[in-house]
């Protein structure tokens, strides 16, 4: 029959009592649990009394179990096994767990990628992982700890935090750009290069650029790529102009890789957004770091975006 919970020996004498047994040495059981050999033998001692029963017998070299020791053991010893086994694995997984940010394949080479050695050099040490998708996530469900979200506001999460808005403008590498400020008819002779994507305000129609055939001359070209990097990795390569997206352009535009066209292009403002969703209300202390870090960066680019 067993015993209530309350009643149970308490950790340390079961703790005590199964380094001794597993050593069969109360010298070396102190050793293991950095305790005085007399710390030892009064946890041994205190347990027998809580039992009534002798657990050990003294021998010339250390000490043999009793019957009643032997069978406590066996169950005890298996018992704290599972314990060391489960607290390890958890304490080690909490210590290795990276942070994991997903967000899109766009925003992830182009927004967060470019931002990433400040974030190693304010914390150092801290693990973090990228996860570029376009697809949705279960934040908890995929073991997700922070996600950037493209949305409106009326379909962002009711706890979601805005991070910056997005504006719209053509942008090409600066040699297309002087060659159509010398030559606005060069312009027409420029490949577009658009996002193959069903949301409007990310396609070419309804810009000025893409209506060169309405004033008698041919369609411009045009080259479709399925991921917003592409469409931008093929604008800095000099294949055309690209509908700039400046709130993930920012770096680019400011180091000169690409320029924005002048005249009657924009900028326009879109009706989605960034927003940060995180998993867990109160996150562990990574975690939280990393939302810190992307929110102070987002106010930077919203500031620069205003400015």
């Amino acid at each position: 029959m067993s015993i209530p919970l309350v009643r149970l020996s308490s950790l340390d004498l079961l703790r005590g009592f199964v380094a001794v047994g597993r050593r069969l040495s109360i010298t070396q059981a102190a050793d293991d649990l950095c305790l005085t050999q007399s710390a030892v033998s009064r946890q041994v001692h205190q347990l027998e009394e809580q039992l009534g029963c002798r657990l050990f017998v003294r021998q010339h070299r250390g000490v043999a179990f009793t019957a009643e020791g032997e069978r406590l053991f066996r169950s005890a010893d298996g018992a704290l096994q599972q314990l060391q086994d489960v607290m390890g694995e958890l304490r080690r997984s909490e210590e290795r767990r990276p942070v994991t940010v997903t967000a899109s394949v766009g925003v992830v080479g182009l927004w967060l990628l470019p931002r990433l050695a400040a974030l190693q050099h304010l914390h150092t040490g801290l693990d973090v992982r990228l996860s570029a998708s376009n697809q949705l996530s279960d934040l908890r469900a995929d073991g997700i700890d922070l996600a950037l979200r493209y949305c409106s506001a009326a379909d962002a999460p009711a706890d979601a935090q805005r991070l910056f808005g997005e504006t719209l403008a053509p942008v090409a590498h600066p040699r297309l750009v002087e060659e159509a400020a010398r030559d606005p008819g060069a312009l027409a002779r420029m490949a577009l290069l658009e996002l193959d994507d069903p949301r409007p305000w990310l396609q070419w129609r309804g810009w000025p650029l893409a209506k060169s055939g309405a004033r008698g001359r041919a369609q411009p070209a045009m080259l479709r790529l399925n991921q917003y990097d592409q469409v931008i990795h093929a604008a800095l390569a000099g294949q055309g102009v690209a509908l700039g997206r400046l709130e993930l352009l920012q770096p680019l535009l400011a180091g000169g890789q690409l320029a924005l066209l002048a005249g009657p292009h924009g900028p326009r403002p879109s009706p989605y957004a960034f927003w940060l969703l995180q998993a867990d209300a109160a996150p562990r202390a990574d975690v939280q770091r990393v939302s810190e870090w992307i929110r102070a960066e987002a106010a930077g680019t919203a500031a620069l975006s205003a400015s």
